[in-house]
């Protein structure tokens, strides 16, 4: 099972960018999906999440800005940020809490995957 984080760059202040997080692999079911974020000289900083029902939560330093969603048929999550500040320049990466099943032996694995991350940077 492999994630995937993709859709950084560089941008200025003002626009916008969507980040995505692809997941692969022999997965039975995904449960809940997280972005976190963390910036130069800084700790982690967990951005936003969403349930496989659709329920989400943000970080109040993105509330009305960015905004988390997900498509289960294609394991995928995405972050759509909006407004975006010098402040938000960082490496965004994810994970999601999956359940797989082994083909071979049909044993079931429940893990967190991460996600490499992926740039994004700010100008102002």
């Amino acid at each position: 099972v492999q994630l995937q984080a993709s859709g950084g760059g560089l941008v200025q202040a003002g626009d916008s960018l969507r980040l995505s997080c692809a997941a692969s692999g022999s997965i039975s079911r995904i449960d809940e999906m997280e972005w976190y974020r963390q910036a130069p000289g800084k700790g982690r900083e967990r951005v936003a999440s969403i349930t496989s029902g659709g329920s989400t939560n943000c970080a109040d330093s993105v509330k009305g800005r960015f905004t988390v969603s997900r498509d289960n048929a294609k394991y995928t999550m995405y972050l759509q940020m909006n407004s975006l500040k010098p402040e938000d320049t960082a490496v965004y990466s994810c994970n999601a809490n999956i359940i797989s099943i082994d083909k071979d032996t049909g044993t079931i694995h429940a893990l967190k995957a991460w996600g490499q991350g992926t740039l994004v940077t700010v100008s102002s």
